[in-house]
């Protein structure tokens, strides 16, 4: 089911139909949008960018609660001052990179990398929610520690080393062998290849050849 919506947004979505009423190829908006080079390396640079703002400044927190950086510093001034370029960040990586998802969502949907990059994001949202709600819950005592304490060194590792799995399997979505294109026994099962084959299929049906 979430297959053909995909398939819906990217190839259907905005195409133009011939006389038959078949879907001419390479007109959807997804279509246009991925073809559209100066467009989607514009998106896809800034995506890059933000990701560096927004996972520097993390970065500069959890260096903090591990106690190895900044530790003359208190952690709410370290926090403070960053959090509005993390939000930022934030938004703008989620902006562009809802953008280069809808570029090709099928594909995407049904690589390897990508869903892996999916659960580390996952990882790291309960992590960020833990750290707000029991670790920083009694903050004040160990602000100006020079080695927070244990639950909170916990989290800045926990954050860096899922942030960092997100980075290394975003770099890995552009690999052939973690799609669907020649896919081994792994990535078919996890990928949900026969899925994707079997909506493609459905969906050439469609298009105009």
């Amino acid at each position: 089911m979430i297959s053909e919506w995909l398939a819906e947004l990217q190839y259907r979505l905005g195409a133009a139909l011939d006389a038959s009423g078949k879907i001419v190829p390479d007109t959807s908006w997804s279509a246009q949008l991925l073809s559209s080079e100066r467009l989607w390396m514009m998106i896809e640079g800034t995506h890059l960018i933000t990701l560096m703002v927004f996972a520097g400044t993390i970065l500069f927190v959890d260096l903090r609660l591990l106690g190895v950086a900044f530790r003359t510093t208190p952690v709410s001034r370290i926090s403070d001052s960053v959090l509005p370029w993390t939000v930022g960040g934030f938004i703008a990586l989620l902006m562009t990179g809802s953008a280069l998802f809808f570029s090709n969502p099928l594909e995407y949907y049904h690589n390897l990398a990508f869903r892996m990059k999916l659960v580390f994001l996952l990882a790291a949202a309960l992590n960020i929610f833990w750290f707000h709600v029991r670790v920083q819950a009694n903050r004040p005592e160990w602000d100006n520690a020079e080695r927070p304490p244990a639950r909170a060194r916990a989290a800045g590792a926990t954050s860096i080393a899922m942030w960092f799995l997100v980075i290394f399997a975003g770099r890995y979505m552009a690999y052939d062998w973690v799609t669907c294109m020649n896919p081994g026994a792994l990535v078919s099962a996890v990928a949900q290849c026969d899925v994707h084959d079997a909506t493609l299929e459905k969906i050439d049906q469609e298009i105009a050849q």
